[in-house]
């Protein structure tokens, strides 16, 4: 019995905490731990505003948005994400963009992130299951970790017609057309940052095109 108390204590404890830090309107739903080893079994994230954007790190994984974010039919998605501190493995931060219930447990959105090793990744979240849409790939686009431990990206997800194209650091890195696993684009927006990274967010914006 213990076991299973346990992490709902840890899960009411963190989100206590942080609702005590969260900049105004926006909400954050913490991954479901799937073990005791998992660092999403810890408590202690941190999210707060920074700056001209926000500051997120700790142990759990994490999406972060404000319901108020959303966009539809064609539109840019931007966001500059600086690694503040590489974590000991490699993990994921990025966009969330066609986000529907992100609150609830039949939480569903597609992510474009990238990671400290040099890939981006993009997939898509349908409840607790997760699936690839382009797995995880190396591009010269995507900044690495200097020397002070420290990278600047700026992702965008571009949605234009029948087309999809995501780009770091101005240079587009995938296209695919808008069907199948991407066919739906339109809904909530915000930001995923996986476990145990410092991440900096600025400039995330939504801009309608056309």
């Amino acid at each position: 019995m213990l076991q299973r108390v346990l992490p709902v204590v840890l899960m009411a404890s963190l989100a206590a905490s942080l609702s005590a830090q969260t900049p105004a309107g926006w909400k954050v739903h913490i991954d479901r731990s799937q073990n005791a080893q998992d660092p999403d079994n810890k408590s202690g994230v941190t999210f707060m505003p920074m700056g001209k954007g926000f500051h997120v790190s700790g142990g759990p994984a994490g999406t972060y948005w404000n319901p108020s974010n959303s966009a539809a039919g064609d539109f840019t998605l931007k966001g500059t994400f600086t690694l503040v501190k590489p974590s000991s493995h490699t993990n994921y931060y990025g966009l969330v963009f066609a986000g529907n219930g992100l609150d609830g447990p039949m939480q569903s959105y597609t992510y474009f992130v990238v990671a400290q090793d040099g890939t981006f990744l993009i997939k898509q979240r349908n409840g607790e299951q997760t699936s690839n849409v382009q797995a995880a790939t190396k591009n010269a686009a995507v900044k690495v970790p200097d020397a002070t431990g420290r990278s600047v990206n700026n992702l965008e997800v571009r949605v234009a017609g029948d087309t999809v194209s995501y780009v770091v650091n101005g240079t587009v890195v995938h296209t695919m057309p808008k069907s199948g696993a991407t066919a739906k684009t339109d809904g909530v927006v915000g930001f995923r940052v996986n476990h145990v990274t410092e991440v900096m967010v600025e400039g995330f914006e939504v801009q309608k095109r056309g």
